[in-house]
């Protein structure tokens, strides 16, 4: 069964960090673009940031706050999180292209883990 399942998100002060990952099972994440988007209600999933197949790393938020990161070998990918704002408050999802390029569109993206919860507050 291919399945994607996040974990690492919680209550966290502005100004922290935090480190989300996505462990894959039933495929193998090696050949595909794989990225983190985030979602508030009433507002559509954005793009957070993307690493390729070739390990080449977008990062959407263009803050320079993110950082995406694979590991083959346990088949995940992370999601480091720094100087966390209040609006970075959002259920964050992984998500699996089925190419081996990033892209921003949500739509391109054929399987979602269950997203986990981020709330920066003091």
């Amino acid at each position: 069964q291919v399945q994607l399942v996040e974990s690492g998100g919680g209550l966290v002060q502005p100004g922290g960090s935090l480190k989300l990952s996505c462990v894959a099972s039933g495929f193998n994440l090696d050949y595909h673009g794989m990225a983190w988007f985030r979602q508030v209600p009433g507002k559509k999933r954005e793009g957070v940031a993307c690493i390729s197949r070739d390990n080449y790393e977008v990062d959407y938020s263009m803050t320079g706050r993110f950082t995406i990161s694979r590991d083959n070998a346990k088949n995940t990918v992370y999601l480091q999180m720094s100087s966390l704002k209040p609006e970075d408050t959002a259920v964050y999802y992984c998500g699996r292209r089925p190419y081996h390029y990033c892209s921003e569109i949500a739509s391109e993206y054929d399987v979602w883990g269950q997203g986990t919860q981020v709330t920066v507050s003091s």
